[in-house]
């Protein structure tokens, strides 16, 4: 106990303990101490959890900036290696392909011995859980782990496997969102929330994209457009603030490390301000955009199609199925070979880093002007100080390695995405639309070699505009989105563009969207995960299409009335995961719904209590040991097919009951659904 030295002095007989009155500034001290718990209940008062946003911000971008700078230090070593290990070129083809080959092995053998959820890009599941289904064990730690052991082996491999990290960073940031939501909700002491849950999973899958890139605007953004159909406006700030915190940690990292003199952005250019753009070049930047759609279209459907092949035939199936290790060490061998320098390598730029391809793809010269007299000689290393001479080869133009990039780079993605790795997929197609949109700048500065005369005045043109716009609008095509045009914005740090890259954008989007679903929506399908077909438009005739034509009539339902014994034969004979709970037998009037989990433990406990000769019926057992459930949304059996899918998407449904007049007379699930649209959008050929 604290000694009591005596009275405050005009006080009415409170004492003061000894560490107050010597205590310098005891008034102070005592309003410091009120303003801080103060400020605490502010704070931490229930229902605000931007602290726990803050931390997954700060966390997302620690792990990507370690991870940057570790896998950047390995691939300079490989580099270095290969420099140094000799001329011979038995040696340095082994250098060159083993190290990826290893690292591949090693990334997948260990991700899918810890969890076999861990491989691929973790959007296309993640889309899935923002959907409202539960994929066990997606989001567990052990996950976490595989992923981060398996993309750091694959972000080392470099530009030979061309692979980035952009989708199993939002499967990370996800998992860690998921673990913070679970923190506070214990040390706020509130119940489990699902609404809450879904809160800080979306904007976990922000933050994935905002420390990639540094970009938080866009960031938000490209998450709500490839993960989400509807999106609550309550959830913005959310996103936008931990985005905020992980980007400007990210940057601010590099400060530290003394990588930049400030916080700028990743791949800085320098477009001219004053006249970035002719209006005439308005028709070329929308012809671009067509161009990348219909390619993106192509990309879509070769890559879809060939994960089917690669699933159905004997060899390969059977070589994922046992031995993923070998598939991905064949798979990377390919890849190396073709990529190794002195081979074909050197007509694709192979020795370039992905970030160094996208800092010579926005290059604002005309490679194609500037060798047009002589080409640049071919350096045994990249010339840092001229990386954009690895486009050029004596033998081939400008047009030539462009070219061939774009037609080995189709293919080697598409094989890359079946590896079973943990690897994103979003920056190579953003390094190869970049490569679409450089090919048809350096084309019209040929064709245009004086610019493009508008008012007057003649202004040369950029190369490096065109491959910026072809990025956001190749990149936005193959994804169904259009937040890239201001991610390439953010990433570059000028918005000069801003109108053609979204006209770009906007006519690749237009072409891709009415042809193919999206890369990742094909995944899914690929996959087999739980999803809702879009219904595009009103074309298909979903409006006439009612509720009755294609519910589910078999209906098993539960009666207060039912004997115990009859209820058991129901849920033994049926697998589903709610009852709906009628008042009678005969009334069949919805009264509200049941979980099997606790009727089938409601049972289990009632079963040894039964008397020889008793009948106990439902209702005896719902008032303690089976809790019923309300049905707050019924539909009709007159509700369109329209109405039907929107609820489902907004509120992120999995059954709901229909009744006519509070009878119950069927349900509509997601495979209802999905049978539906199917139905419409292929018609059944007449007999």
């Amino acid at each position: 106990m604290e000694e009591l030295v005596g009275l405050r002095e005009g006080s009415s007989g409170k004492p003061v303990i000894l560490r107050e009155l010597w205590g310098p500034c005891p008034r102070l001290r005592r309003n410091i101490h009120r303003a801080l718990e103060w400020l605490k209940k502010r704070l931490f008062r229930v229902g605000e959890d931007w602290y726990f946003l803050m931390a997954l911000g700060v966390l997302m971008a620690l792990i990507s900036y370690a991870m940057n700078f570790a896998m950047g230090s390995v691939v300079r070593a490989h580099k270095w290696l290969y420099r140094e290990i000799g001329d011979g070129h038995l040696l340095r083809y082994l250098s060159w392909a083993v190290y990826p080959v290893a690292l591949l092995s090693f990334s997948s053998g260990f991700s899918q011995s810890i969890t076999p959820s861990s491989g691929g890009s973790g959007i296309p599941e993640v889309k899935t859980i923002l959907s409202g289904v539960i994929l066990e064990d997606y989001l567990d730690i052990k996950n976490f782990g595989a992923k981060v052991v398996g993309l750091s082996c694959t972000l080392a491999t470099g530009s030979t496997i061309f692979l980035g990290k952009l989708g199993p960073f939002v499967h990370l940031s996800v998992i860690i969102a998921a673990y913070l939501g679970r923190m506070r909700t214990k040390a706020i002491g509130e119940s489990e929330n699902k609404t809450k849950e879904m809160e800080m999973l979306a904007a976990g899958a922000a933050v994935g994209v905002a420390t990639v890139f540094a970009a938080p605007i866009s960031g938000v953004l490209f998450s709500i457009e490839v993960m989400s159909s509807h999106f609550s406006v309550w959830d913005y700030w959310r996103g936008f603030f931990a985005a905020t915190c992980g980007a400007f940690m990210f940057r601010l990292l590099a400060v530290f490390n003394s990588e930049q003199e400030t916080i700028t952005a990743i791949y800085k250019t320098s477009f001219p301000v004053d006249i970035p753009f002719d209006l005439p070049e308005i028709f070329f930047f929308v012809a671009l955009g067509a161009i990348c759609g219909i390619l993106s279209c192509g990309y879509i459907y070769c890559q879809r199609t060939f994960l089917f092949f690669v699933k159905a035939n004997g060899f390969t199936s059977k070589l994922l199925a046992t031995s993923k290790p070998l598939y991905s060490a064949l798979a990377a061998l390919v890849l190396a070979s073709i990529t190794y320098p002195p081979g074909v390598g050197r007509f694709m730029a192979s020795r370039l880093s992905m970030s160094e391809h996208l800092e010579t793809l926005f290059d604002n010269n005309s490679w194609a002007l500037m060798t047009k007299n002589s080409s640049p000689p071919w350096l045994a290393e990249p010339d840092p100080q001229n990386l954009w001479w690895e486009w050029c080869h004596p033998q081939w133009t400008v047009f030539g390695t462009l070219v061939f990039f774009l037609v080995m780079k189709f293919w080697m993605l598409i094989l890359a995405t079946t590896i079973p790795i943990p690897a994103g997929y979003f920056m190579p197609i953003f390094i190869y639309g970049a490569a679409i949109g450089r090919l048809l700048g350096e084309a019209l500065s040929v064709a245009f070699p004086e610019g493009i005369v508008a008012g007057g005045e003649v202004n040369a043109i950029m190369p490096g505009a065109y491959a910026l716009a072809g990025a956001a609008a190749f990149s936005g095509a193959v994804t169904h989105t259009v937040s890239t045009a201001l991610l390439a914005f953010e990433m570059t740090g000028q918005i000069v563009h801003a109108l053609p890259v979204l006209m770009a954008v906007l006519a690749a989007n237009a072409i891709t969207q009415s042809l193919q679903p999206s890369f990742y929506d094909g995944t899914i399908i690929v996959k087999k995960l739980p999803y809702l077909p879009w219904i595009r438009g009103r074309k298909i005739g979903s409006y006439p299409v009612t509720v009755d034509h294609f519910m589910n009539c078999t209906l098993p339902t539960l009666a207060k009335d039912m004997p115990l014994k009859e209820v058991i034969k129901v849920v033994i004979s049926t697998e589903v995961t709610q009852y709906p709970l009628v008042e009678t037998t005969e009334s069949q009037i919805l009264v509200g719904m049941v979980k099997r989990t606790h009727l089938v433990q409601a049972l289990r406990t009632k079963s040894t209590s039964w008397a020889p000769g008793q009948q106990p019926c439902l209702q005896d057992i719902l008032a303690r040991d089976c809790p019923t459930q309300p049905v707050t949304l019924q539909l009709s059996p007159e509700t369109s097919l329209h109405e039907v899918h929107n609820l489902f998407e907004l509120l992120n449904l999995q059954l709901l009951f229909v009744t006519s007049r509070g009878r119950a007379v069927g349900s509509v699930s997601w495979a209802e659904l999905k049978k539906a649209i199917s139905t419409l959008t292929n018609p059944p050929t007449p007999k």
